[in-house]
Formats: structure tokens, sequence, C-alpha cells
């Protein structure tokens, strides 16, 4: 499968099935994530798997939805805003870019791997940081559900709206 499968095949999974995922592909996931690009390349992010069942009903408290309870596991990615690069011409905080982008090389990993991921924002922080002892300077700006899709249908049935090119590409300017 090239790039561009992949990227076609992934879709927000809120179905999964009980299937636990196999260390070799966590691994796998977490790598990719790893390898991620970052400003400066300060790598400014911070990966908490959660896959004990305590730990798994705590995450759930945070986005209380009953999709959600379905995943065997969580990523919750964090941006360490003590460790990012900041930029000189406005001091723009680039954490949650760089955390972004990792989510991203997840989720594209996951779906080459068979599993399936959402990319969750609309959370509670507060809860979130509380439950898992997450310090001041770090910052969850995802949780990311990870396993195997209910149905391999899933990834196939899954509609992809998306603008024509024609309306998201500008040329030499605006």
């Amino acid at each position: 499968m090239n790039l561009l499968e992949i990227i076609r095949k992934r879709c927000s999974i809120r179905q999964y099935a009980s299937t636990p995922v196999e260390q070799e592909k966590l691994d796998y996931l977490l790598e990719s994530m790893r390898l991620a690009p970052s400003a400066v390349n300060f790598q400014p992010w911070r990966f908490l798997v959660v896959r004990e069942p305590e730990g798994c009903a705590r995450i759930r408290e945070c986005y209380p939805r009953d999709w959600f309870t379905t995943a065997p596991l969580y990523i919750v990615v964090c941006a360490d805003h003590s460790q990012s690069w900041k930029r000189a011409a406005d001091g723009k905080d680039h954490a949650d870019i760089d955390a972004s982008i990792a989510v991203e090389h997840l989720c594209l990993a996951a779906a080459e791997q068979g599993l399936g991921t959402c990319w969750v924002c609309n959370f509670d922080v507060p809860k979130c940081k509380a439950h898992f002892h997450i310090p001041e300077t770090i910052e969850p700006v995802a949780l990311v559900p990870v396993g195997y899709p209910a149905s391999d249908a899933l990834f196939d049935e899954a509609v992809k709206k998306r603008k024509p090119l024609h309306e998201t590409v500008q040329w030499e300017t605006f």
C-alpha cells in the first residue's frame, strides 16, 4: 500500500472490536509518532499510553461517549510547552502543532496496520490532567482511541467529504 492509499484508507473509527492491540503494533505506532517532524526538532511531545482497566475507566470520564468506551487502548498526545519552540516574530508556540503532526503519524501508521483511530479534541482537559497527574507545562492536545475496527468494512464505508483542490489551493498569491 502506498502513502496515498493509506491516507485514503484512514478515517475516524467509532466502533472497535474487543481484540487487544499487539505490543509489536503498539511499538510500531509509538515509533511512528517519535519520528514525526517538529519545529526546530525540539520534539515537545509526550505520549501517555492508557490500556489498563483502571486508566481506561478514567480516560472515558474525560470523553463520555458510548462509542469511545469500545476502544481497547488510548494514547493521550500531549504538548510540553516548556520544551517547545516559540516563533520570534510573534511568539507563536508550536507545541500543539508539533503534537498534531505526531497524531497524524499515529493515525496513518494505525491505518497501515489495519487499526482504527479517531482524533478526539473535544474532551475535558482539566479532568484529564487531574486523572493522569499531568504537569502544568504539559497540555493534553488529543485523545486517540486505538484498536481494531468492529468491522473491516468501516474503512471502506467511511464517507470522505473533501473540498475540491481548486477550492483549497491558491497559486502565487491570494
